[in-house]
């Protein structure tokens, strides 16, 4: 199975559902069964803003944040699409929103808005690797992370 290496809190996040979209400098073709690597490193410092949001979300799931599981796969997703961000800007009900459009099928355009936007870096350019069918693994499964899509051997659920 794909796999991909991500940040606390980032991992964690798409584990319980929070974050629907992976964002990233690079396209991908691949589309299909993927699993959630929580990076080994100590979890990234974010503002203050971003904390209170991820906070009581977190919380639901992990009793401190210093529970997030680190250097293991946190969840198995599908991959079902890669977005380009083409512009960021647009307010959808006060608040700032990203426009990504193509997808597989070309064409197909989108605005992203809310926490979602707190939770990735939707600079023109970028990609959105949109997730779907997100199940949190019981227990996180203790695995070596790397750059870039990598294979997986642990089970699929």
């Amino acid at each position: 199975m794909k796999a991909i290496t991500l940040w606390q809190p980032w991992a964690s996040l798409i584990a319980c559902g929070a974050k629907k979209y992976e964002t990233r400098s690079w396209a991908t073709r691949y589309r299909g069964p993927i699993a959630i690597h929580a990076a080994k490193r100590d979890p990234v410092n974010l503002p203050y803003h971003i904390q209170v949001e991820i906070n009581p979300i977190l919380l639901e799931h992990y009793s401190l944040w210093e529970n997030l599981p680190r250097g293991a796969v946190v969840a198995i997703a599908e991959l079902v699409e890669c977005w380009e961000m083409t512009d960021i800007g647009h307010v959808v009900d006060g608040s700032t929103a990203a426009h990504i459009v193509g997808g597989i099928y070309g064409g197909k355009a989108d605005i992203i808005s809310g926490k979602e936007i707190l939770f990735g870096d939707w600079r023109p350019g970028r990609f959105a690797w949109e997730l779907a069918n997100v199940q949190m693994l019981p227990e996180p499964m203790p695995a070596k992370g790397r750059q870039g899509l990598w294979n997986w051997e642990g089970k699929s659920l």
